[in-house]
C-alpha cells in the first residue's frame, strides 16, 4: 500500500491500532462472512461508545467470542452469557451480549436464505461501492432499509446509525474525508 500521510481527522494518530484499521481495513470492500459477522458484532457493541474503545478491545472480543466463529457462537447458552458478563476485556453489557448471541441465529438464517451474508448485505447495492464523505451524515436511506430488514428478521442493536457505520466498516460505503489520502471523491 502507498504511504499514507494524511488521514481522516477523527483517527487518533497516537493509537497504532486505529491507524492500521483506518489505513488497511475501514472502507475496504469485505466479502468474508466471518469478517462481516465480526464487524457486525463489534458495531453492535459500539452503540453508545467510541469505535476506538471497541477497537482497543477487539482482540479480547475475538477471544471471548471464539474468533467470531458463527457455528461456535450458535452453541452459546446462558452459562456462556454469564461468562461474557464477567469478562473485563470486553463490554460487559447484558443487553449487548444477549443481542450478539441472538443475532447470530438471524445471521445464520440469512446465510441459508441467500447463500451467504455477503450476498445479502451487498445485494442492497447490487455489489456496488458507494462513495460519500463521512462528514455528510450518520444514517441514510440505505442504512434505514437494512436496519429495518434486520430488525424485521429479529436482530437488535442494528439501528440505522449502527448499520451506517457498519456499511462504512465493510466498504459498501467508502467514506474517507477529503483531508485523507485514501479519499476517492
Amino acid at each position: 500500500m502507498n504511504e499514507i500521510n494524511r488521514r481522516c481527522h477523527y483517527v487518533n494518530l497516537k493509537n497504532p491500532l486505529y491507524i492500521r484499521y483506518h489505513d488497511e481495513e475501514w472502507g475496504v470492500p469485505e466479502h468474508s462472512d466471518q469478517k462481516l459477522y465480526e464487524l457486525l458484532i463489534l458495531e453492535c457493541f459500539q452503540a453508545g461508545l467510541s469505535w476506538e474503545c471497541i477497537l482497543n478491545k477487539r482482540e479480547n472480543f475475538r477471544a471471548a467470542f471464539d474468533g467470531f466463529d458463527v457455528e461456535k457462537v450458535c452453541l452459546y447458552d446462558e452459562a456462556k452469557c454469564a461468562e461474557l458478563l464477567r469478562d473485563p476485556g470486553s463490554v460487559r453489557n447484558r443487553l449487548k451480549i444477549e443481542a450478539a448471541i441472538r443475532n447470530r441465529r438471524v445471521f445464520r438464517e440469512i446465510q441459508r436464505e441467500f447463500g451467504s451474508f455477503d450476498a445479502y448485505i451487498w445485494g442492497f447495492t447490487h455489489g456496488e461501492v458507494l462513495t460519500e464523505d463521512y462528514h455528510i451524515r450518520t444514517t441514510s436511506p440505505l442504512s434505514d432499509a437494512i436496519s429495518w430488514d434486520l430488525k424485521k428478521r429479529g436482530m437488535s442493536f442494528v439501528g440505522s446509525t449502527i448499520i451506517y457505520s457498519y456499511l462504512q466498516a465493510i466498504g459498501i460505503l467508502n467514506a474517507h474525508g477529503e483531508e485523507c489520502d485514501l479519499c476517492i471523491l
